[in-house]
């Protein structure tokens, strides 16, 4: 499970960047300590994945840390992206992929 995780990280990251969304220079220190879901009130869904969902779950792999048990980020994505002309089904896709292997709603293929 902990490959196919680091691989669908992989895929996020990848989908991210072709989609222009992967950005150079990260947020403050404070926009990062937010106690919002996703940090909704200081990053973008973009940014949350990239500096925030990404590395910890990188950090938590490495350490062999115990991975979360539920999660749910396809739905943000799919609201967060409602309405743009950005092609996202694959990001989302991926989001979902990552939703169910983590919440235990079936496996990767």
């Amino acid at each position: 499970m902990r490959t196919d995780v680091a691989e669908i990280l992989i895929d996020i990251e990848g989908q991210l960047r072709q989609l222009g969304l992967w950005d150079k220079i990260p947020p403050s220190s404070a926009a990062l300590a937010s106690n919002e879901p996703f940090c909704v009130d200081t990053l973008s869904l973009p940014q949350w994945l990239q500096f925030v969902f990404i590395p910890r779950l990188y950090q938590m792999l490495e350490a062999e840390q115990p991975l979360p048990s539920e999660c749910a980020i396809a739905p943000m994505a799919e609201e967060y992206f409602r309405g743009t002309e950005l092609a996202v089904q694959e990001l989302v896709s991926a989001l979902q992929q990552m939703d169910d292997m983590l919440s235990g709603r079936g496996m990767v293929n």
